[in-house]
């Protein structure tokens, strides 16, 4: 009975842990009048309560694979410390000197996709190679697994939903003024770019590499959750904060305002993911639920750089 209870113990500090950074971020963000006050717990409730509910009535019967990690403290320690250059170097500093290098094209859009992969999943996978890790084995599709496509059904579904309520795309894709071949058709693209852009780079990195290094050495799949979504919500920060322009969401000049948005409203859509990911232990099934979130916001942008005349 030892080892249950030391993992229970790990699994409600973790909780713990993360509603008391959830909470403060909230109360930061009232106090500051922010719009994201209002959002941030229905974000919460919807996609770090409801998803996970989920998920896990579907898959309460499945034993979900186990990942190799042959010296978790070594492998997480690179990785934290790769992740530490990368908020950086990457999302602040990077981004910002390749889109001063290139102007908004079909060039800028596919250059900018490569580059992500390498920084998200070359770069990974040479550093797990070089300390003997196993990356091959977190390429996971289990599309036969319990309860895959009811998920990908029901959660992608009530994504769609979500972001169409909660957020302006639907009006922004009704004023691209489509017609409604060329509409499904930009849908369908939008969805396939952000699958690669975001839920292959983003999934790969923080829920693949990231989360399952947390779980072997926590010893605790539901404490590596909570953890790799703050994580992967402070990691944001940088980029936010550094990034040239007010015109991407939760960027602030107050560091405080970009800590609090970033933990109040990304860690919940982290924590779905990453619960996903540790009841199936399906990379593709992860990706392309990231991508469904992403779609509906992203369809007007894919418009202005691929459909001709927009």
């Amino acid at each position: 009975m030892a080892a249950p209870t030391k993992t229970n113990a790990i699994a409600i500090g973790a909780l713990a842990l993360y509603a008391l950074a959830w909470c403060g971020s909230a109360a930061v963000l009232f106090a500051t009048g922010s719009d994201d006050a209002v959002s941030a717990p229905v974000i919460l409730v919807v996609t770090g309560i409801g998803f996970p509910l989920i998920a896990w009535a579907l898959t309460r019967r499945d034993q979900p694979p186990s990942i190799p990690v042959p010296r978790p403290g070594l492998e997480l320690g690179v990785i934290l410390a790769f992740l530490a250059f990368y908020a950086v170097a990457f999302t602040g500093y990077g981004l910002n000197a390749f889109h001063a290098a290139f102007a908004p094209s079909r060039l800028e859009a596919v250059l900018l996709v490569a580059f992500k992969l390498v920084v998200h999943v070359g770069l990974p996978v040479l550093i797990l190679l070089a300390i003997g890790a196993k990356p091959g084995a977190l390429f996971t599709v289990r599309a036969n697994s319990r309860g895959f496509w009811l998920i990908l059904l029901i959660v992608g579904g009530l994504s769609l939903a979500f972001m169409g309520v909660v957020s302006p795309s639907l009006k922004h894709i009704e004023a691209l003024k489509l017609s409604p071949p060329v509409l499904a058709a930009t849908i369908l693209g939008t969805f396939a770019w952000l699958a690669v852009e975001a839920g292959v780079c983003e999934e790969f990195l923080f829920r693949a590499v990231l989360q399952t290094r947390l779980a072997a050495v926590m010893g605790s799949q539901a404490g590596a959750v909570f953890v790799a979504a703050l994580l992967f919500s402070l990691i944001h920060v940088p980029g936010l904060y550094m990034r040239v322009g007010a015109d991407v969401a939760g960027h602030s000049a107050n560091l405080l305002a970009v800590v609090a948005y970033a933990i109040a409203v990304l860690s919940p859509i982290g924590l779905g993911l990453g619960f996903v990911w540790a009841r199936t232990r399906s990379l593709l099934l992860v990706v392309l639920l990231h991508a469904l979130v992403d779609v509906l916001p992203g369809v007007p942008d894919f418009a202005h750089t691929w459909i001709a005349g927009v």
